[in-house]
């Protein structure tokens, strides 16, 4: 460096209070849900208001960093160079969000093939319901369990995410060629698509015929779409501050990195939804319906 100038093209970072404040977060949040679910401290079980206040400090850093991302950004901060470290941080992020589907689904295939190891060995045979009768879970999903079919509203939902991979892409394709008023258009109706996705399965959960806690079949079914359907409200918050930061003049079709991993993070949670359907939806509904 000489007379203030930089003679390189990476970023050195300022400090950051942010990591520190986001692990106190972290932790508060943790030890807020154990008091929730357990007791701590003295709190009794029930207790809600340190996990409030853990989540209230979670979404503080996240909006602060991120900011503070957004403004580096604007300064000029992200090089060429630098954006080529950010899209390999980004892919390796989606890369670990494969894996931990990967874990869910692994878990599921795991529980419907070798469903007569588990019954009477391992987790059901520590279920109530397990003392009323072997025969209900001599099968996967169990005799009494009705799933949903899947042809009514998660083929719904399907039609719906797919439609957003589409209008996402529109909004980029949009962007990259200076169109705005077409990316605005795209993106926004992406978020309304998002929007709908995550209302459509509030719509499903409540006439679900089983509960979390039943079964095998109940756990790993909420487990796995419930949380993609908490990616859905992720990707649909991201793209939302994507709009905010379009109408603001912040996003350029030279200059629109962060629109670029919301759009990859979109495309990630489709992906992983039409497995979902076929793997979670279909093929445990038909098997249902063959062994009526």
């Amino acid at each position: 460096m000489a007379g203030g100038e930089v003679k390189h093209d990476y970023h050195l970072v300022n400090p950051s209070p942010w990591p520190l404040i986001g692990s106190i977060a972290v932790l508060t949040l943790a030890l807020g849900a154990v008091t929730y679910m357990k007791g701590l401290f003295g709190l009794a079980e029930g207790t809600w208001w340190l996990m409030a206040v853990g989540f209230a400090m979670v979404f503080w850093v996240m909006f602060g960093w991120w900011a503070t991302v957004v403004k580096e950004g604007r300064t000029g901060d992200h090089t060429p160079v630098v954006e080529i470290g950010l899209r390999y941080g980004m892919m390796l992020f989606i890369a670990s969000e494969i894996m931990f589907f990967v874990a869910w689904f692994w878990g599921f295939f795991e529980f419907s093939i070798f469903w007569d190891a588990r019954v009477g060995h391992t987790w059901d045979a520590a279920n109530p319901l397990y003392q009323e009768g072997l025969e209900r879970f001599k099968q996967f999903p169990p005799a009494d369990v009705t799933t949903f079919d899947p042809f009514h509203l998660p083929l719904m939902n399907t039609l719906v995410l797919l439609l957003s991979g589409t209008t996402v892409t529109w909004a980029h394709h949009a962007l990259q060629h200076g169109d705005m008023k077409g990316a605005k258009l795209g993106l926004f109706l992406t978020i309304l698509l998002g929007l709908g996705f995550t209302a459509l399965q509030v719509l499903e959960y409540s006439h679900a015929g089983f509960t979390y806690d039943g079964t095998l079949y109940g756990s790993a079914f909420y487990m796995a779409t419930g949380f993609h359907g908490a990616h859905v409200v992720i990707g649909t918050i991201f793209l939302i501050v994507c709009l905010v930061r379009m109408y603001a003049g912040n996003l350029t079709p030279k200059k629109h990195l962060g629109f670029e991993f919301a759009a990859w993070y979109w495309h990630f949670v489709d992906v992983v939804w039409l497995f979902l359907f076929a793997f979670v939806y279909v093929v445990p509904y038909l098997a249902f319906e063959a062994g009526k």
